[in-house]
């Protein structure tokens, strides 16, 4: 696995699931501020940080369309590097 891996690189390694990405997902749409986002086995995401600097997640979250700001949420976090807690 890479040094600094993304969380995509984790759930390919099978460090984290799907069922621990998604909470992070609906946490962005209910508007969760938070620079330290538990994921799992100690990696901490920065929710504030990664729609900041994901500008297709921070469009998608103006608009009313539901599966587009989850689909464009979803990606942004998969892209984003989480730092172990």
């Amino acid at each position: 696995m890479a040094i600094n891996p993304t969380v995509s690189d984790l759930r390919k390694a099978a460090e984290i699931s799907d069922d621990e990405i998604n909470p992070a997902v609906d946490a962005v749409l209910a508007h969760v501020a938070t620079e330290g986002y538990p994921l799992a086995k100690g990696w901490v995401l920065d929710l504030v940080e990664t729609i900041r600097t994901n500008a297709a997640a921070a469009e998608a979250l103006t608009t009313d369309k539901v599966a587009w700001k989850r689909n464009m949420v979803r990606t942004a976090l998969l892209l984003v590097h989480p730092v172990k807690g």
